[in-house]
């Protein structure tokens, strides 16, 4: 079975493209607003060398094939945050869609909507995935809404399922799409945009 590699994917609005070492100094600047860090697992990186060591820790997990990082970039190639394809399982045709965070300034814009096109698009159509995982904070609304105005089916609260940002509990809602529901959910992102 041939790995999975992080594709670039372009589309209109957004280019998602692997992450490397050169994104560093535009994520730093779209790392800067702690509305984004909010429900993330980790604490916002307060100095260059806390995000250096974040894109590092990405890289190596790239590197050993266990996630696929992606940067975020608008036309222009001005960065606006990051997302992974996670949870790599060629074998049982499934693979998670996560750690995606974006500066303020893109929410609400179709960015968001856009990437999960273009990610779902290229698990379900290229690598032939029968099932996409989302998982969120389960107190956070934002993302829950987003993951359900994208079609994306509740599955549930996995209680205490992580220790996130120094050791607190956190509840995660999961959700999934499946490959019989993706032309669904595709029409419907696609009229979002």
């Amino acid at each position: 079975m041939t790995p999975w590699r992080a594709p670039t994917l372009e589309g209109r609005h957004v280019r998602l493209e692997p992450l490397e070492a050169r994104h560093a100094d535009g994520l730093w600047e779209a790392s800067r607003d702690p509305r984004t860090w909010t429900w993330l697992s980790i604490g916002q990186p307060s100095t260059r060398a806390e995000l250096d060591a974040w894109v590092d820790d990405a890289l190596r997990a790239a590197a050993g094939g266990v996630e696929l990082p992606l940067v975020t970039l608008l036309p222009g190639d001005r960065v606006v945050g990051s997302t992974r394809f996670l949870a790599l399982r060629p074998e049982h045709g499934s693979v998670e869609i996560g750690w995606t965070w974006l500066h303020p300034d893109a929410w609400g814009t179709g960015v968001n909507v856009e990437a999960k096109l273009l990610m779902l698009r290229h698990a379900f159509e290229v690598w032939g995935c029968r099932r996409v995982e989302l998982k969120t904070d389960a107190r956070n609304d934002r993302s829950r809404g987003a993951m359900e105005a994208m079609g994306a089916t509740f599955e549930g609260i996995h209680r205490k399922h992580m220790l996130v940002r120094g050791g607190e509990n956190r509840n995660s809602a999961w959700y999934s799409v499946l490959d019989d529901e993706w032309p669904a959910v595709e029409r419907g992102l696609r009229e979002r945009l």
